[in-house]
């Protein structure tokens, strides 16, 4: 039987995917331009690392002594948005409103990371850019990390897509030798409702929702082993990396309540919990909220709940 070729098979609010392999962004979002943001008093900067790819980060620097700190310099975190691969932006208004105020609240210099989105940058180009990002913010070369950064407390934080790219960058540097000058230490990993899949469901799980994450993770990644099981979207799966491995000090994994996504979320925090991994690992679960809900709606108390929970995990000892 033969399907007409702009039958949609995924369709939703930002995008369209079709048979033919096509895909129909219906949302371009605006640009922010860089420069000092009023509602947060931080300051941002574009920095294009490598002009061949498009790789670029937008860089946040808070107010000195805003957070409540200490005047020394500043923990650097570095940020991957979500958007399935497919969308979204470090530059658009929902991330740079949210990675201010990130950087405001917890008092961090924020790195925002524009990375390649599928299907014209297949994954494993994100991966390759959330790396080639990290090393670079390690590096300190830039002159806002150097004179206010301090590159010996690093952190990574991402949503959706992004905290599955969080996941997937402590895997790389969990593959580096501990004399490797190319895996920077990580103090700490935020992994905002995260997206990871499987081929078998777990408890919670809704089927119908899950095969269409599969199908657009396929989208994304079309060379994906497993299809869902690929050990970049299922870490427990068979074959894929041990937890215990993750080269991080501190993990603080956050879902919603009724998030599509939160049975998976609180299956990848049990099974890091359950592991020999020697580090400290930390929960929230937003009740009531859906997927991502506190980019939509960052004032409302359950998004304010949950900032809070960041800056503490970020300033604790």
């Amino acid at each position: 039987m033969e399907f007409p070729t702009d039958e949609v098979v995924i369709g939703c609010d930002a995008f369209r995917i079709y048979r033919s392999g096509k895909m129909d962004r219906l949302h371009r979002p605006a640009r922010v331009p860089a420069g000092h943001d009023p509602a947060t008093g931080v300051a941002s900067k574009d920095v294009v690392l490598d002009a061949g790819t498009g790789l670029s980060v937008r860089l946040f620097l808070p107010t000195r002594g805003a957070h409540g700190g200490s005047p020394g310099k500043l923990p650097v975190l570095v940020f991957f948005h979500g958007g399935a691969f497919l969308i979204e932006s470090a530059v658009s208004p929902l991330y740079h409103g949210y990675v201010a105020s990130l950087a405001a609240a917890a008092g961090v210099l924020a790195v925002s990371v524009e990375y390649r989105l599928a299907p014209e940058h297949p994954v494993p180009a994100a991966y390759d850019d959330a790396w080639t990002a990290l090393q670079w913010a390690a590096s300190a070369r830039d002159e806002w990390i150097a004179e206010h950064g301090d590159a010996a407390r690093l952190f990574l934080a991402g949503d959706s897509a992004g905290g599955n790219m969080v996941h997937n960058v402590l895997v790389k540097l969990a593959s580096c030798s501990d004399s490797d000058p190319s895996a920077p230490r990580i103090e700490g990993a935020i992994l905002l409702h995260p997206w990871f899949g499987g081929n078998t469901l777990v408890e919670g799980e809704d089927a119908t929702r899950a095969k269409e994450m599969a199908a657009i993770w396929e989208f994304a990644c079309p060379g994906a082993a497993g299809g869902a099981d690929d050990p970049r979207m299922n870490p427990m799966a068979p074959g894929a990396p041990a937890l215990e491995s993750l080269r991080c000090e501190r993990i603080l994994v956050c879902a919603g309540e009724k998030d599509w996504a939160a049975a998976r979320d609180r299956a990848y925090y049990a099974a890091v919990a359950d592991s020999a991994w020697p580090g400290r690992t930390a929960w929230l679960e937003s009740e009531g909220e859906g997927h991502v809900f506190f980019l939509e709606n960052p004032e409302c108390a359950k998004a304010r709940e949950l900032m809070d929970r960041v800056v503490t995990f970020v300033h604790e000892s």
